[in-house]
């Protein structure tokens, strides 16, 4: 499988393209494609475009039955030392998704987070995704050991 990668006008070639960093990284990096800094205050978000564009190409591994997605997730560096996340992490980039790829991230920390051109800003991770057969039931079993007691419902661990 290949993941082409089509750079827009506005992804600055001294950022270097993308790729994964070491033989056995999950995920590449995705950049801010920006042409000035932005300064996200703390619990204000914003939508950065990354400047690139994505398509899967075959033969797929798990064969055409298998769908895939591009799961876009927190840089653990800058959520550990800054508070930056994604508002709706991960977020999904779908299968035929052609249009810019853009990361929307919040400063959940108590300063400003200044965002620079070019920061390495989340990390894309490619996924299998399985589509099962939704079937509408007049019930589901709970005779499980988890049961239908709800959220909290097991307790304190």
């Amino acid at each position: 499988m290949k993941l082409l990668i089509e750079y827009l006008n506005h992804y600055e070639a001294s950022w270097g393209e993308l790729g994964y960093k070491h033989a056995d990284d999950s995920g590449f990096d995705l950049r801010a494609a920006i042409s000035e800094p932005i300064i996200l205050k703390p619990g204000e978000h914003a939508l950065i475009p990354n400047g690139i564009k994505i398509e899967f190409e075959g033969p797929f591994p798990f064969g055409d039955e298998v769908g895939y997605e591009i799961q876009v997730r927190p840089r653990s560096g800058l959520a550990a030392k800054h508070g930056i996340s994604i508002v709706n992490t991960p977020g999904t980039v779908d299968f035929g998704y052609r249009g810019e790829l853009k990361t929307t991230l919040i400063n959940l920390g108590r300063d400003n987070f200044v965002i620079m051109p070019g920061d390495r800003i989340a990390q894309a991770v490619v996924c299998p995704v399985l589509r099962p057969k939704i079937v509408k039931t007049a019930g589901v079993h709970t005779d499980t050991t988890r049961g239908d007691g709800g959220f909290g419902s097991t307790g304190k661990a």
